[in-house]
């Protein structure tokens, strides 16, 4: 790849697939996102290094583009062989500083939500064993550098401007260099997939947080826009291959949110009902696994409408049901 950036293809235990991490030849040479913790994921990565000379023990900086499993489960191990400092978002340092209980209070809260929007608890109780035997893919990580909206993040011969666009999850930041047009984009905009807008805890809060729902499908869309704006001319992604034209991918997405709510309005038909119904009428019965996901996409489309008054929400003996307008 140009500009000294190179992208690694990890392999990852997930139905994403591969992630991508980038080797910054600078000086300190540097890692953003580090793969799953996995022998395999870290025998991939030790012989893409090599490839170009390097090892690990070479890396001097290592930066993570949010909280998702695949982008720093290796991070803590490669910190400790290489001796690299690890930068990621202030807001996200004590949520990686202590994975394993905040994964957990992460797993309360979605279990929360999943009963509250009409899964049936043996679903929930599954994908809760589910989560939990996920969580070896990561590890807690000390951050080192912590990087603050807006600020820059100064290499030898480059300069990252970091910004956060939470959506994806909470964390999401992307890094823009804008000598060379370039945007280390994590996963918050992705070519060949849409990424899902997860209703995640958010950053800090207590597992059994009562506030309001997080929007996440509003918060991404609103990231998305301020990304639209940027002088980018290639996207460098989380998963799949760079990219250019990203304004008008980012159209597509908007596009294509306002027919998924617009499909979510139809699927609702003439009486109440939980989001986890809508999901079954749209998808049917979809894995264990995929349960949260298709929940997170009801409910963020649901934000979209019940943003523009066309459908309301009310909860009767613990469950909410949604009606159109």
């Amino acid at each position: 790849m140009d500009a000294g950036i190179h992208r690694f293809a990890i392999p990852t235990p997930f139905r994403v697939g591969r992630v991508n991490a980038y080797l910054i030849d600078d000086d300190p040479l540097t890692l953003v996102d580090s793969g799953p913790n996995s022998a395999k994921a870290l025998d991939e990565l030790e012989q893409a290094l090599a490839r170009l000379g390097h090892r690990i023990e070479d890396i001097g900086l290592l930066v993570i583009t949010h909280q998702h499993l695949d982008h720093f489960g290796l991070a803590a191990i490669l910190a400790r062989r290489s001796g690299a400092q690890v930068a990621a978002l202030d807001e996200l340092a004590p949520y990686l500083d202590a994975f394993g209980q905040e994964a957990e209070r992460d797993d309360v809260y979605a279990e929360q939500m999943m009963i509250r929007h009409g899964i049936p608890r043996e679903v929930v109780a599954a994908l809760r064993e589910v989560s939990a035997s996920f969580r070896g893919w990561g590890s807690k990580v000390h951050i080192d550098r912590p990087l603050r909206d807006g600020e820059q993040l100064q290499l030898r011969d480059r300069c990252l401007e970091v910004l956060h666009r939470p959506g994806h999850s909470p964390s999401d930041t992307v890094f823009l260099d804008p000598q060379r047009r370039m945007l280390l984009a994590g996963d918050h905009l992705i070519k060949h997939i849409s990424s899902n807008a997860v209703i995640t805890r958010p950053l800090g809060a207590p597992a059994d947080f009562a506030g309001p729902r997080p929007q996440s499908l509003l918060t991404y869309i609103e990231s998305m826009r301020a990304t639209q704006t940027l002088d980018v001319g290639v996207v460098l992604p989380g998963h799949g291959v760079p990219f250019d034209d990203h304004a008008a991918v980012i159209d597509e997405r908007l596009r294509m949110h306002a027919r998924r709510a617009e499909r979510i309005l139809r699927a609702l038909g003439e009486r109440p009902r939980t989001a986890h119904e809508i999901a079954q009428d749209l998808w049917g019965n979809v894995a264990v696994t995929q349960a949260y996901l298709t929940l997170s996409e009801v409910l963020g489309h649901l934000d979209v409408l019940l943003g523009g008054n066309e459908v309301v929400e009310a909860e009767r003996d613990g469950v909410v049901r949604f009606e159109a307008v």
